[in-house]
């Protein structure tokens, strides 16, 4: 075997491996039996670099930062989509639609809504060229070096029956778990930890080093597409689009799913709000679109979005609203909880009047001020959190926070432990406020479990 054969069986090997690992999330053989292939890839190259390619899994990283984004006009517009907050706006959407075309056969393709950033790829002759972000629509920023660096992202596409230009389009996402990871190591280097996963891939694609970007390991999911050179036969249904990509090594999201009507939409809008907790992504919605691709064409767009798709969003779980003050809450073991009292709002479904600010370090930590316009999260069932201050929304006249050196419930001294951030209330049972909370977890299920002695008779 030629040393170009040998290169290009390897990277044929890696990209299958890659596409296995990152996007079915089944990989076929261990790290160390990767790790071996790609070394082997990258001494081929060394000894033979006129064989180097930009498709080859070695060329994902680049060596230097760039000196700036630069500006990409969209071959097509990158519309934004009409929003559905109720069954009844999903209905309307549709009939809007029948009158429009009364033949319309309503069957819609249904997909995860990801909270993530939309980006453009283009693929020429097979190779990835570019990626841009949306921007404002028509016009985005080249992201090239860091789209490169997501190994579900294939730089050349699988097979050979693609169009010579083929632009898709997807959502830029960090997965939970890599969030998580990613928060944790901001804390350990002592840098500001990200808000929520969409604000850390906004920020990994804002990098001008790709090496950073490749570390944060960002995800993919395409769903749907731009310019197309005219020999490829567009198939007659979305779906079968999608399906396509997944054959030329994209990765789809799994939860998708085709429906049919209005009724098939709300079940799929209650199986997936279900679901959500679990999922390994944030999502803040589902998107429909109408699934044959000539009522695409007919209906046509608004000034703004497609007439033939719609998202429908779930109850918000970040919200923005005043922090009026914070109280302190005692525990059972006379620990002082900083409890922050907000302006009522909706989180999720629910009406939230307070949240958790954990502890002073916590507040002190993310600058957070009584008088503050504050971003409040409700996750599934967690208990609802401040998870930082709007610092473009801070009046003049706000408060910083001081922990009391009195309890509030008995008047004792507050003592702060040695290297641990509680600050707890000297008093013990003493404190009526500690008596109580004592008392009700001497008669709780996971003690005693006395039926019939609850919070309501425990004051």
């Amino acid at each position: 075997m030629t040393p170009s054969e040998n290169i290009l069986q390897l990277r044929e090997q890696i990209s299958r491996h890659n596409y296995a690992y990152y996007v079915d999330d089944n990989p076929l053989i261990s790290d160390a039996q990767y790790d071996d292939l790609y070394q082997q890839l990258v001494k081929l190259e060394q000894a033979h670099p006129e064989l180097i390619t930009s498709d080859s899994p070695t060329q994902r990283v680049g060596d230097q930062p760039l000196a700036g984004f630069v500006s990409v006009t969209h071959a097509v517009p990158m519309f934004s989509l009409s929003n559905a907050f109720n069954q009844a706006d999903l209905e309307s959407f549709q009939k809007a639609n029948l009158k429009l075309l009364p033949t319309l056969n309503t069957t819609y393709s249904a997909e995860p809504k990801m909270d993530g950033l939309a980006i453009n790829l283009r693929y020429q002759n097979g190779l990835l060229s570019q990626a841009t972000t949306r921007g404002d629509g028509t016009t985005g920023e080249d992201v090239t070096h860091n789209i490169r660096t997501i190994n579900s992202i294939p730089l050349k596409l699988n097979g050979s029956d693609w169009p010579a230009v083929l632009e898709v389009r997807g959502e830029v996402f960090m997965s939970k778990k890599t969030f998580q990871r990613l928060n944790q190591q901001q804390l350990e280097n002592a840098d500001k930890p990200f808000a929520n996963p969409r604000n850390a891939a906004a920020g990994t694609l804002r990098q001008l080093d790709p090496r950073i970007a490749a570390k944060r390991q960002l995800s993919f999911y395409v769903y749907g597409w731009g310019e197309v050179s005219s020999e490829w036969p567009l198939p007659e249904l979305y779906s079968s689009v999608i399906e396509q990509f997944k054959q030329w090594g994209l990765p789809t999201n799994p939860d998708a799913d085709v429906v049919a009507g209005a009724q098939g939409m709300q079940t799929y809008y209650d199986e997936l709000r279900l679901k959500r907790p679990d999922l390994p992504y944030e999502i803040d919605g589902i998107v429909y679109k109408l699934n044959e691709i000539v009522s695409h064409k007919v209906l046509g767009f608004t000034a703004k979005a497609p007439r033939w798709a719609i998202a429908r969003k779930f109850p918000a779980e970040e919200v923005w609203t005043e922090l009026l003050g914070i109280e302190i809450q005692v525990g059972r073991t006379g620990a002082l909880t900083p409890v922050a009292r907000l302006k009522p709002v909706a989180v999720g479904g629910v009406i939230v009047s307070n949240a958790t600010l954990h502890n002073l370090d916590e507040i002190t930590r993310k600058d957070v001020r009584i008088g503050d316009t504050v971003i409040v999260r409700r996750a599934g069932d967690v208990i609802p959190e401040v998870v930082g201050p709007v610092l473009t929304h801070r009046p003049d006249d706000t408060q910083l926070f001081t922990m009391p050196q009195a309890c509030p419930e008995c008047g004792s001294e507050v003592i702060k432990e040695h290297d641990k951030a509680v600050y707890r209330c000297s008093g013990g049972l003493y404190c009526p406020a500690q008596r109580k909370r004592a008392l009700q977890h001497f008669v709780s299920r996971k003690a005693f479990d006395i039926q019939g002695l609850g919070d309501k008779l425990i004051v």
